[in-house]
């Protein structure tokens, strides 16, 4: 049907929702299906959707879609990125990968984990700070997992000079430049501030939205 919105994936069809009035409205069911197949093509064939991700999974996509109504009706801000939390493996970095792929019209950001950053800084310096500061739709994996950067003798909290770097640049922009920022953390908001500091715990609270997994969420690697 002319009014089906399909997407083609190695041959094969699948149908995440219709048109109608210019926009897609999306099925949630088809859309998890859509990303339960991707998430085997990715990860391998152990790779599932969990029945109890599904309300965070929603939160998410509805995001990802730009659903204005639904993300008011959630308390989800638009114009911030998105700060995923949760215990150790349940699932913040795989739903971040899959997520670009149910809305082609979107630009997939990259995904850079912190500690790699901080490896990086540690032999490029300022240059390092500079380059992830930049103005571009960035996702830093694993915000707390990486240790202090040390360059020529001096130790630097490298992601919290990012993290303020980004909010500083952004000040100023338009909705329609704003380019947003999206962390994974196993760190709750309490652990963010004593890591970070009150200032970059300030800034995040403009710059993301939190969806947060249960505390009582498994490791779905084991």
């Amino acid at each position: 049907m002319k009014n089906l919105f399909t997407i083609i994936d190695n041959n094969t069809s699948y149908t995440l929702g219709k048109y109608h009035n210019n926009q897609i409205i999306y099925d949630f069911n088809n859309t998890l299906e859509y990303l339960e197949v991707k998430g085997k093509q990715r990860f391998g064939e152990h790779f599932r959707i969990y029945k109890e991700d599904h309300n965070l999974i929603y939160k998410l996509m509805i995001y990802t879609i730009k659903d204005k109504t639904s993300c008011t009706a959630n308390g989800i801000n638009l114009n911030k990125g998105i700060l995923l939390t949760g215990p150790v493996g349940c699932g913040k970095t795989t739903l971040m990968q899959l997520l670009p792929y149910i809305h082609p019209q979107t630009r997939p950001y990259g995904l850079f984990p912190t500690r790699n950053i901080v490896i990086e800084y540690n032999t490029n310096g300022s240059d390092t700070i500079n380059k992830y500061s930049a103005l571009r739709t960035m996702c830093f994996d694993d915000l707390g997992a990486e240790p202090t950067g040390r360059y020529y003798g001096h130790d630097s909290n490298v992601m919290a000079e990012i993290l303020v770097s980004r909010y500083d640049l952004s000040q100023g922009q338009s909705s329609k430049q704003n380019k947003q920022t999206h962390l994974t953390s196993n760190l709750n908001a309490h652990e963010i501030e004593e890591r970070y500091g009150e200032r970059v715990r300030s800034r995040l609270r403009e710059m993301v939205n939190v969806i947060a997994f249960p505390a009582s969420s498994p490791d779905k690697r084991s």
